[in-house]
């Protein structure tokens, strides 16, 4: 089939919810893609910033051969051996205690999303509302296109849920100026992405986590963009030793990795408001090769419903 045809196909039967470009990919090597016209490029897209290794690496062939011939999906019904070790990775590569392994990005940032809301419902006197920065970009769910500060995410999408404030990026008295009796948290990304890499001044972060602090209010950083190392760091936020209360990020992942639900995380304290002796950020050890989307907090350090604190 003709590359057109291809295309004819594909308008056909699969919804035009992204404008495509004309090629029809058919394989990949290393950093290189060809199309079906065997036209060769050379992919700086990576998959939208997941597929950093490249295509078909061989040893990443040969962890997804190893491991569909020992073990397929087996849901989180059950304890999953690569599952503890790469969420143990992760806890010893950072100052987090757990993690929440989810499909996507924007399922990454709903979770934090909904942990901020139960731990505000539960210690914070019923607060709700996420201020979110202009210009951001969160998801595709409705609410994290809601606590994408966008209009043009947001039309056709309304009524849009409620629980959202926006302010300027990079505009620490407009963010205080915002704070109300029903503020819960702040939700950011250390680089802005889908606007363009929009970097911050140095004193932004720790901006926000002094307000945070003072107001009592969590810190969650939306690092789908700018996670898993691709700053030079395991996080951006470890470029100003910003802690925030949870972070949301995306890496390549090896399989479809059983995750654990949302009520398993939920079930435990998702993040502090207040951090009298805040942890330091690990030197970054081991590379990560393996997993999916992850939503990681500081879930020891927040009571749980009936303690005292």
């Amino acid at each position: 089939m003709t590359t057109q045809e291809w295309i004819n196909l594909s308008d056909r039967y699969i919804m035009s919810t992204y404008k495509r470009h004309p090629l029809v990919l058919t394989r990949g090597l290393g950093v290189h893609v060809w199309d079906s016209e065997g036209r060769c490029y050379l992919d700086l897209v990576g998959g939208i910033a997941v597929c950093a290794l490249g295509h078909a690496h061989p040893k990443v062939v040969t962890a997804i051969k190893e491991q569909v011939e020992n073990l397929s999906h087996v849901s989180n019904l059950y304890h999953i051996v690569p599952q503890i070790l790469l969420a143990r990775l992760l806890v010893e590569n950072s100052p987090f205690d757990k993690a929440f392994f989810c499909n996507s990005g924007a399922e990454a940032n709903e979770a934090a999303i909904k942990l901020a809301r139960k731990h505000a419902s539960e210690h914070m006197g019923g607060r709700y509302e996420l201020i979110t920065m202009q210009d951001s970009f969160h998801g595709r769910t409705l609410a994290t296109v809601t606590a994408t500060a966008q209009k043009r995410f947001h039309a056709g999408f309304e009524p849009l849920p409620a629980g959202f404030r926006y302010v300027p990026y990079n505009d620490l008295p407009a963010l205080e100026a915002a704070v109300t009796k029903k503020t819960c948290g702040v939700l950011v990304e250390p680089i802005q992405g889908e606007s363009g890499v929009v970097i911050p001044d140095p004193g932004y972060l720790p901006g926000i986590r002094r307000i945070c602090d003072e107001k009592g209010l969590l810190m969650i950083a939306d690092e789908v963009q700018t996670g898993i190392g691709r700053t030079g760091m395991l996080f951006a936020c470890e470029q100003t030793e910003v802690v925030p209360d949870m972070i949301t990020g995306r890496f390549w992942r090896r399989k479809k990795s059983p995750r654990p639900s949302f009520r398993e995380a939920t079930d435990r304290p998702s993040a502090a408001i207040r951090w009298p002796a805040r942890p330091r950020w690990p030197r970054w050890k081991q590379s990560l090769t393996r997993g999916s989307s992850i939503t990681a907090g500081r879930w020891g350090n927040i009571s749980s419903p009936g303690s005292e604190n």
